[in-house]
C-alpha cells in the first residue's frame, strides 16, 4: 500500500511537471513581467497551482461549474459581471482564499459588510448552488476559493469573452477581514493615483488595471457609486465637466439629486451584457460611467491612457491581456497544500 501511495505521489507530480513544461514552451515568457510597450504573458503560475490540479480526484469540475452559470446567467445576465467582481473582491482581501464569502459568526467578522460590498455584492446563492453540486460529485475536494477562479472565467466565457487556462489548487481561508476590504478594494470615485497605488499593493501594474477595469464591460453599477459626478463632481455643486453632455443628461433621470441610490446603470451602456471592447471606445467619448473608469483616460498617466485607447482599437488585444491579468490577479497569495482547508459550506468554516 505504501508502495501504491509512492507511485501516485510520482506520477501526480510527474503529470504536474510535463505540463508545467509544456506551458511553459507553448507560452514563452509566461512568467511575471513588466509593461515595455509591448503585450507580455504576466500570468504565469505560482508552485502549487495548475490547471490540472481536479484532473483525477474531481475531473467533472469545470462542467459542473459551467451547466449551474448557464442557467444562473440565463436567469440573469447581470449574474455574469456580480460573479466576476466576486472573485476580484475576494483576491484584493488577503488574497483569493473565498474570505469573502464567509458569513458572520462567532469568530468571523465578514467581509460582505465592508463599504464596497453592503447591499452590493451578489451571487452567493450562485456559489452555494455549485458547492452543493460539487459536494455531491466529489466530497471535500474543490475549495471554494477555486470555484470563485473558475465562475469568473466562465462568467467571462458565456459573456463572449475569452477562455483562459486557470491554475487551480487555492484553498480555503479560516479567517475574514472587514478592515482589508475596507481599505483595499478601489472605490468608484478613485482618482487613477488612487488605483495604481492600490493594484500595485497586490503586486498588478497598470496593464492589469486598464486589462481588468474592462471587466466593466458587463455589469451595472448603482446609482450611488456615480452621483457625485453628475451633480458635486469637485465639491462645487458641478458635475464632472469630462462626461459627455448627452449621456450626462440620460444618468440624471436614473440617478436625481436626492434619493434612488439603488437605481442601477449599465457600466456598458452600448452592450451591458456582451464581454468586448466598447468599455473602452465608451471612454474615449466621455460615456466611462463611474469616475474610476474615465480617470483611466483623464488622470495624465501616459501608460493607461495609451491602454485604453489600444484597447479600444484592437478587441483581441484586449481579450488576451485581460486573460493574462485574471491569472496574474488569480495569483495572490494563495492558500495551498497545508494551508487553510477545503470549507464543505463556503458560508462557514469547517
Amino acid at each position: 500500500m505504501a508502495f501504491l501511495q509512492v507511485l501516485s505521489s510520482f506520477f501526480l507530480v510527474t503529470v504536474f511537471l510535463v505540463s508545467t513544461f509544456s506551458f511553459a514552451n507553448s507560452h514563452p515568457g509566461a512568467g511575471f513581467g513588466s509593461w515595455d510597450g509591448n503585450f507580455n504573458p504576466g500570468g504565469g503560475w505560482l508552485p502549487g497551482l495548475f490547471p490540472g490540479f481536479y484532473q483525477f480526484s474531481c475531473p467533472q469540475a469545470n462542467d459542473i461549474v459551467m451547466s449551474v452559470l448557464e442557467k444562473a446567467i440565463a436567469a440573469d445576465p447581470r449574474m455574469a459581471a456580480s460573479l466576476l467582481r466576486l472573485h476580484f473582491h475576494d483576491c484584493f482581501v488577503q488574497g483569493c482564499d473565498a474570505s469573502i464569502l464567509l458569513d458572520d459568526s462567532g469568530s468571523i467578522v465578514s467581509e460582505k459588510g465592508s463599504g464596497p460590498n453592503k447591499n452590493s455584492i451578489r451571487g452567493f446563492e450562485v456559489i452555494d448552488e455549485i458547492k452543493a453540486k460539487l459536494e455531491e460529485a466529489c466530497p471535500h475536494t474543490v475549495s471554494c476559493a477555486d470555484i470563485l477562479a473558475l465562475a469568473a472565467r466562465g462568467s467571462t466565457i458565456l459573456s463572449g469573452g475569452p477562455f483562459w487556462e486557470l491554475p487551480l489548487g487555492r484553498r480555503d481561508s479560516k479567517t475574514a477581514s472587514l478592515t482589508g476590504s475596507n481599505s483595499n478594494i478601489p472605490a468608484p470615485n478613485s482618482t487613477v493615483q488612487t488605483l495604481v497605488t492600490l493594484f500595485n499593493r497586490q503586486g498588478l501594474d497598470e496593464v492589469d488595471l486598464v486589462a481588468l477595469s474592462g471587466g466593466h464591460t458587463i455589469g451595472m453599477a448603482r446609482c450611488v457609486s456615480f452621483k457625485q459626478r453628475l451633480y458635486n463632481q469637485n465639491g462645487d455643486n458641478q458635475p464632472d465637466e469630462t462626461l459627455e453632455r448627452a449621456y450626462y443628461n440620460g444618468l440624471k433621470s436614473v440617478c436625481p439629486k436626492s434619493g434612488g441610490d439603488n437605481n442601477i446603470s449599465p457600466l456598458d451602456f452600448a452592450s451591458p451584457a456582451k464581454f468586448d471592447n466598447t468599455y473602452f471606445k465608451l471612454i474615449l467619448w466621455g460615456r466611462g460611467l463611474l469616475n474610476s473608469d474615465e480617470v483611466l483616460l483623464t488622470g495624465n498617466v501616459d501608460k493607461t491612457v495609451e491602454l485604453v485607447r489600444r484597447f479600444a482599437e484592437d478587441e483581441a488585444l484586449f481579450f488576451d491581456q485581460f486573460a493574462t491579468s485574471m491569472v496574474k490577479m488569480g495569483n495572490i497569495s494563495p492558500l495551498t497544500a497545508l494551508h487553510g482547508e477545503i470549507r464543505t459550506n463556503c458560508r462557514r468554516i469547517n
